[in-house]
Formats: structure tokens, C-alpha cells, sequence
């Protein structure tokens, strides 16, 4: 088992156990582990499960859909940013061209 397997498996289970003492299903805790995917999202389901300690399976998943639009939406605002950047430096290079260009005319 690699270290980041370690690590998710430590979050998963940590959820598994949050979530099973409040009565649910382990096979719930599983599920949303894997739809989460990394161990950070895992850790912020597990974090809210034992501070506010949902009253319904419904609660939870309500949460981990949550947590799993915030990341989506995250991923989107970085892959816009880099494609901006990449806009903006493509425009430069271009600038510096026609600089040179517009330069050695004179």
C-alpha cells in the first residue's frame, strides 16, 4: 500500500467510524468516501458529521454533495484561471513580436 493509499484509507476510516456511531451504515461512510475521492474532502465530511451530527441519511449526503460542488467548482475556477494566463502570455509574446517588427521598420 503506497502512503497516499494509507492516508485515504486512515480518512475513510475515520468517517466509517463518525458515521456509524451515529447509527448509519458503514456501507454508507464507504460510499461516500469513495464519491468524495480525496482525503482532504474526506476529512472536512468527517469534521461535519461529528459536529453537527445529521439527524437523517439525507443530511448526509446533502453534505457530501455539497462538499463535492465545492471542489467541482474549485477545479473549474483553476482550469479558467490557466487558461487565462495562457491566453495572456500567448498575447504578450505576440506584443513583443510586433514590437520588433514595428521597430526594425523605422
Amino acid at each position: 500500500m503506497t502512503e497516499n493509499q494509507r492516508i485515504w484509507a486512515q480518512s475513510r476510516n475515520e468517517l466509517v467510524q463518525a458515521v456509524t456511531t451515529l447509527g448509519y451504515p458503514a456501507e454508507l461512510a464507504e460510499l461516500m468516501a469513495r464519491e468524495l475521492k480525496s482525503p482532504k474532502a474526506i476529512d472536512r465530511m468527517t469534521s461535519y458529521v461529528r459536529q453537527v451530527r445529521p439527524q437523517s441519511e439525507e443530511m448526509l449526503v446533502d453534505e457530501m454533495l455539497a462538499i463535492c460542488a465545492d471542489i467541482n467548482a474549485w477545479r473549474e475556477k483553476k482550469e479558467s484561471q490557466e487558461a487565462q494566463q495562457s491566453i495572456t502570455q500567448g498575447c504578450s509574446i505576440r506584443d513583443l513580436k510586433t514590437d520588433r517588427v514595428m521597430n526594425n521598420d523605422r
